[in-house]
């Protein structure tokens, strides 16, 4: 602003252009500024060592526009923008700035990738990487692998349990260096699934050998993730197959990070495993041409494996060692599959959802009480009024039960996904009306149960009916647990269940299911029925020693001559030899079978005497007989 002593048209020192430089502070006039901030009078701004800070300041000269900016004056050092990134050109300094100019924005990209998406249910229930393997876990683990390759390509026997034992050993180390500890439920899933691999070595039989080895290996999946909802029972069965690839991976980077740094010690350690292969090679091939029984001893205890079996054996060690890799990665990170929760269904009024259910009720309770009275002796008019025979009624009534047990299960499931939710009388409700219907569905396993006891009694006892039998048993089990939910909580109950069927599968491994079969078929000789020879001699050797007592030297012969025929054929090695197979073998070899003076082409006999006849019948089957069953 100008002072009165100004002429006009003279620009007052506000008004003045800074020259270039003014912002320095160094010698400028009045419209320069201090580093204090001071201010001279007459408004103009002073400094204590500048000319414009004394009181009587002559007026400052006519201001000079500055020269135009020239192309070198202009430096490419990025400025800053008001986003704090560089954005145009910089000026360098005692030059006027330039306008900064922003920078183009470039044109969306339709082949860009989207943004990742949110992480899924699987993404949050995943733990994060385990540290690396320890050295005692690969020990166990290239241990699993070397037995794989020499003892699972010969059969099956208790190599199974001789090769799960280091693989279990590795994953208890992983969860201990994990930090986890063992609780009731692991150990039962880990003690179950050991006891489980035991039937493989006591059994012949391969239908309840492979019950048995999956079932041991969902026990031992269970046991390395320790889940206790439905989903989480489930997927946990499963689970250790997701750790496959994995493992393999987390396997090979602990062995290169060990290696780094070792590898003196790793040279020393093959030099000293090669020196004792080399030093046991040679004094065992001596020891062995020198005593013809340490040379059958070592031929009985070491596995036979010939060059040509080299890929099978390799295929072997691969699968033992991502198999124990797999657990043992399992063991110290294990998949939380609790996580993810189901929700409830969208619950029902009372009416809605009550009424169909009693209806059922009711439709259980009229067949029951039918049931009733024909246990209680209205079984021949029954029979008379449906134009029926006792096996006839039997084998029709027995699978239509169990499917309707199977049907009432899900029933039972669904409803309790729906069920209404209010408050203590909706509780109430829904124990009450479930409760009632699982209580009449153990009376119509009861009867299910009791038609196949009258159809074994009538066509014998075969592979499917006793299989069928436990299955149905087993439902009724797994009702009267679902009425112990309902009545202390279900807390337990997914697990439970579990427990139930592996319980079941070692029992029905136990009980040797082939044994019973030909024992209640040599029974039935015994009090004069019919049996079916050709069926018998399908059965493994668990069947020889029931089959041995059959009194007929004849029948005798024909039942166990397949069987023997197979043993001698056979030449596994100890450990796939089952306890049945050497107990058949020592039996045979006591009171053998003469296959050249034994002919089983049927006749009088019975020698094809078909198990599917009417017990008031006089006399040997027929196989071409309209009841003719071999299920």
């Amino acid at each position: 602003m100008p002072t009165s002593d100004q002429p006009s048209g003279i620009p007052g020192p506000r008004d003045t252009p800074s020259p270039p430089g003014a912002a320095e502070g160094s010698g400028g006039s009045g419209g320069a500024g201090d580093r204090d901030g001071s201010r001279g009078p007459n408004g103009a701004a002073g400094s204590s060592d500048g000319p414009g800070g004394a009181a009587s300041a002559p007026v400052s000269p006519p201001a000079v526009s500055p020269p135009p900016l020239s192309p070198s004056d202009v430096s490419p050092v990025p400025a800053s923008s008001p986003t704090g990134k560089p954005s145009g050109y910089g000026v360098r300094p005692g030059t006027a700035a330039a306008p900064s100019v922003p920078a183009p924005v470039p044109p969306a990209n339709p082949w860009q990738r989207p943004r990742p998406a949110q992480p899924g249910a699987f993404a949050r229930v995943r733990p994060a990487d385990p540290p690396l393997i320890g050295g005692g876990t690969l020990v166990a683990v290239l241990v699993t692998g070397v037995l794989s390759a020499l003892l699972l390509g010969d059969g099956i026997g208790i190599n199974l349990l001789l090769v799960a034992l280091p693989a279990a050993a590795g994953a208890w180390l992983e969860a201990r260096r994990a930090g986890r500890r063992a609780r009731a439920w692991t150990l039962t899933w880990a003690v179950g699934g050991l006891a489980l691999l035991v039937v493989p070595a006591l059994l012949d039989a391969g239908w309840p050998t492979f019950l048995a080895v999956v079932s041991a290996a969902a026990l031992g999946s269970l046991a390395l993730h320790g889940t206790r909802s439905w989903f989480g029972v489930l997927a946990g069965s499963l689970g250790v197959l997701d750790a496959v690839i994995p493992g393999i991976g987390w396997g090979w980077r602990g062995i290169r990070a060990r290696a780094t740094g070792s590898r003196a010690r790793w040279g020393t350690a093959l030099r000293t495993a090669a020196v004792a292969v080399v030093l046991l090679l040679v004094f065992g091939t001596l020891f062995a041409s020198a005593d013809a029984a340490f040379a059958d001893l070592l031929g009985d205890v070491l596995p036979d494996v010939s060059l040509g079996e080299g890929p099978w054996r390799f295929f072997l060690l691969a699968i033992g060692v991502a198999g124990a890799l797999a657990a043992a990665r399992t063991a110290a990170a294990p998949t939380r599959w609790d996580g993810i929760t189901v929700r409830p269904g969208r619950a029902r009024g009372r009416v809605e959802w009550a009424l169909p259910l009693i209806v059922l009720d009711v439709l259980f309770a009229a067949f029951i009480a039918l049931q009733l009275v024909v246990l209680l002796g209205g079984y021949d008019k029954v029979l008379e009024e449906t134009g029926l025979k006792p096996a006839e009624y039997a084998r029709e009534g027995f699978w239509q039960l169990l499917w309707a047990t199977l049907l009432t299960l899900v029933v039972i499931a669904l409803a309790l996904r729906l069920a209404p939710r209010g408050g203590a009388k909706d509780r109430l409700l829904v124990k009450g009306v479930l409760g009632t219907l699982c209580v009449l569905t153990l009376v119509v396993v009861a009867s299910a149960l009791r038609r196949m006891d009258l159809y074994v009694d009538a066509f014998g006892l075969t592979r499917l009916r006793i299989s069928v039998a436990a299955v149905e048993l087993w439902l009724g089990v797994v009702l009267l647990l679902i009425i112990a939910a309902g009545v202390f909580g279900a807390r337990h109950l997914p697990r439970a269940v579990v427990v139930s069927a592996a319980v079941g599968v070692l029992a029905f491994g136990l009980v040797s299911p082939d044994r019973l079969i030909a024992e209640q078929n040599v029974q039935r000789y015994r009090e004069g029925k019919a049996i079916d020879i050709t069926y018998l001699q399908q059965l493994s050797a668990d069947a020889v020693p029931a089959l041995d007592g059959i009194p007929d030297e004849r029948m005798r012969a024909c039942a166990l001559q397949v069987i023997q025929s197979a043993l001698l054929d056979s030449d596994e090695p100890w450990y796939a030899t089952s306890w049945s197979e050497a107990r058949a073998r020592d039996i045979l070899a006591g009171h053998p079978v003469d296959p050249v003076r034994t002919s089983c082409d049927g006749g009088a006999g019975g020698f094809d005497d078909s198990s599917d006849r009417d017990p008031a019948e006089p006399g040997p089957a027929d196989p071409a007989d309209s009841e003719y069953d071999p299920y």
